[in-house]
């Protein structure tokens, strides 16, 4: 126990006093190690804003994961590259992956305060309004160009699910591929995956990107001590952890219209036990289907108007089968949506920037479903439609040179619940060339989805159609500053934020009848916190970055922490070249508190813990290949992620030591 104490303490001191690693940044193509000082100054984010403009004069803390970051550390998913961003934490449950931000993560809750944007084309679905960030992620990993999480609130751009912030992820175009890519990749439980893509952008037609993924896991034999009796094989769930996916993406550009089109599908087994269902039993599964097609017009007319239109289509389909032996329950959710948008953005007497817009969602299709085949019964048959329309209005006013004022306010009419307003307003000064100092507020809201609402299964679930929704205002703090000393190129981020939430819409044991969860609008949140972050490089693609964020999230009125709530949390990834550009060894850190589990559990809390993973990345040592060896939990650490209200467990044990080498040959 001194042993394991000394050394999160090492790594903590190492990760608070680390000063390196290029920054990410938003120029495709480009290699940020190989960046000037000036250069990186320049950077320039789109989801901040909805338009592209500077970092530094972004009214938010905005984090950039580029391409080269996915391919260096070995990001498999979204739930990678997020478990990489100060302040973020990731969990898993053997089913799915959630994301908690700024100390805020309840177990069991479907990524719905995070909104997730694929090339302005919002992800979360119509039924659970979840942000999918593991495998169900319809696009692969190796087709984004860059992830960008705008943290705060963003409500008064983007309308509800804006909550904590916005995962925009920006896919790479033909351009960027400019021929045929091939990748396989192969792991530990028997897991395999293959890449097809191919693009181009051809002199006097379109730019092409077609691509097409599939992948297949074994999973592995876990032990679960709920369960360690005879009668349930003494614990071991045996080949119920499998894992299969696939999913295929198009882009097609052409003049001032693109046309993208997603489609994936993922299958997982269930080893947990989950809603009380028969243990060692791999017919429990789940699967999620997601399709959509998005079609965009983007035009700078005269006078210096930039219009961008949208149309798009939405489909998703999860379906699960819970073996409650010897009788198989089904559960369904279909989801199906289309809309527009529109937004203009001028230009004002060279200083001013107004940016509005309109935007309409039809959901035609929320439809619930849970019955069991044999004997038939029908626990729930519920179909909905709604509809959402919003307006926004933000403008950029440069009241001095260094001194910038940015406000927005957004309407958002919901069939269901009426209308909200979000504000937000940022002020942003720099004082200094390298120096800037932001000042913000914003609120958000998240209205309760058709899930929360409306499903009822019978036997482990009640609906609750009075839900209300819950709000946020936040207030924050942040410093930027670049510099160049001794030869080293760095950028120090400093953020402080507090926030307060009302009516949390959480899952929770039913006061009246113990044997249910519901979902209801609990106390008021109170939290602060601070992140702290250094990103620097001295030349040669030598670099890192370091972090450490620590936050205090509780009940209004009361002392402790929330459930699934580390207190701090410390992470450190490094660039380490071996031979010029064509080997590295990039390792990364990362470092969580003790998290408090579930009340009435016998596990209080679920221990802190260090990671370390390793990456060796080799590439154009022969012509056109990429090789890369991945060894994930290095220190075979043993940890645990709490566990929510449908599991049996206190805690869900991760992953050991495990690894996966992958190939990519460009032609």
């Amino acid at each position: 126990m001194l042993g394991k104490r000394v050394f999160d303490h090492l790594v903590l001191s190492v990760l608070l006093l680390a000063a390196t690693m290029a920054p990410a940044q938003a120029v495709e193509g480009a290699d940020l190690t190989e960046m000037t000082l000036e250069s990186l100054m320049e950077v320039r984010v789109v989801g901040a804003s909805r338009y592209e403009q500077k970092l530094s004069e972004a009214p938010s803390y905005v984090s950039i994961v580029t391409r080269d970051d996915i391919r260096r550390f070995g990001y498999r998913n979204l739930t990678d590259v997020l478990r990489s961003i100060p302040g973020v934490f990731t969990s898993y449950d053997r089913n799915y992956n959630y994301a908690g931000v700024r100390g805020l993560g309840p177990p069991g809750d479907y990524n719905t305060r995070i909104l997730l944007v694929v090339d302005g084309h919002r992800i979360n679905n119509n039924v659970y309004d979840e942000a999918l960030i593991g495998n169900q992620f319809p696009v692969d990993i190796d087709l984004v160009e860059r992830v960008e999480f705008v943290r705060g609130p963003a409500s008064s751009l983007y309308g509800s699910n804006a909550f904590f912030g916005i995962l925009n992820v920006i896919t790479r175009r033909g351009g960027n591929v400019e021929g045929a890519e091939l990748s396989a990749s192969a792991a530990s439980y028997q897991t395999y995956q293959g890449r097809a893509t191919y693009g181009r952008a051809f002199s006097r037609g379109p730019e092409l990107l077609l691509s097409g993924t599939a992948s297949g896991s074994q999973g592995q034999n876990l032990f679960f001590p709920a369960y360690d009796d005879p009668a349930t094989n003494n614990g071991v769930a045996v080949d119920a952890d499998g894992e299969k996916f696939w999913n295929a993406f198009a882009k097609v550009a052409w003049g001032d219209f693109t046309l993208e089109g997603v489609a994936g599908s993922r299958k997982k087994n269930i080893p947990t036990g989950a809603y009380g269902t028969t243990f060692n039993d791999n017919r429990t599964a789940t699967w999620d289907d997601t399709y959509s097609l998005d079609l965009r017009y983007e035009r700078e007319f005269s006078g210096g108007v930039d219009v961008t239109a949208r149309l798009f289509w939405d489909y998703y389909h999860y379906y699960g089968d819970y073996m409650f032996d010897p009788v198989m329950n089904k559960d369904d959710a279909k989801g199906k949506w289309w809309g527009g948008e529109i937004q203009a953005k001028k230009k004002a007497w060279d200083r001013h920037v107004f940016t509005g817009g309109v935007e309409y969602r039809g959901n035609t299709r929320q439809d619930q479903d849970n019955y069991d085949v044999d004997p038939s019964f029908v626990y729930l048959d519920d179909q909905r439609t709604s509809y959402v329309w919003s307006a926004f209005l933000q403008g950029e006013f440069r009241i001095l040179s260094n001194l910038i004022l940015n406000a927005g306010l957004r309407y958002d009419d919901y069939q269901e619940f009426g209308g909200s307003w979000s504000p937000r307003v940022g002020l942003i000064w720099a004082p200094w060339e390298k120096t800037t100092a932001k000042l913000l507020y914003g609120t958000a809201f998240r209205a309760p989805n058709a899930y929360e609402l409306y499903y009822q299964d019978g036997f482990s679930q009640k609906s609750n159609p009075a839900l209300d929704p819950e709000t946020i205002d936040t207030y924050e703090a942040v410093l930027e500053q670049f510099a160049e000393l001794g030869g080293i190129q760095w950028k120090g981020t400093a953020a402080g934020y507090a926030y307060k939430i009302k009516n949390l819409i959480t899952e929770q044991v039913d006061p009246t009848d113990p044997a249910f969860v519901i979902f209801q609008n609990s106390d008021t949140i109170d939290a602060y916190g601070v992140e702290l972050e250094l990103d620097g490089r001295i030349g040669s693609g030598l670099g890192g970055r370091a972090s450490y964020s620590w936050q205090k999230s509780e009940v209004q009125g009361t002392e402790g922490a929330l459930v699934n709530s580390p207190r701090s949390t410390a992470k450190l990834a490094l660039f380490l070249p071996v031979w010029q550009k064509k080997v590295s060894l990039n390792p990364e850190v990362q470092y969580y508190s003790s998290r408090k589990t579930t009340p009435g559990r016998a596990t209080e809390a679920a221990g802190g813990y260090t990671v370390v993973n390793l990456t060796l990345l080799t590439q154009e040592l022969l012509k056109g290949l990429e090789l890369s060896a991945t060894v994930y939990n290095l220190l075979d650490k043993n940890y645990a992620d709490p566990a929510g209200e449908a599991l049996t467990q206190d805690v869900i044990e991760q992953d050991g030591l495990n690894f996966r080498v992958k190939a990519t040959y460009r032609f």
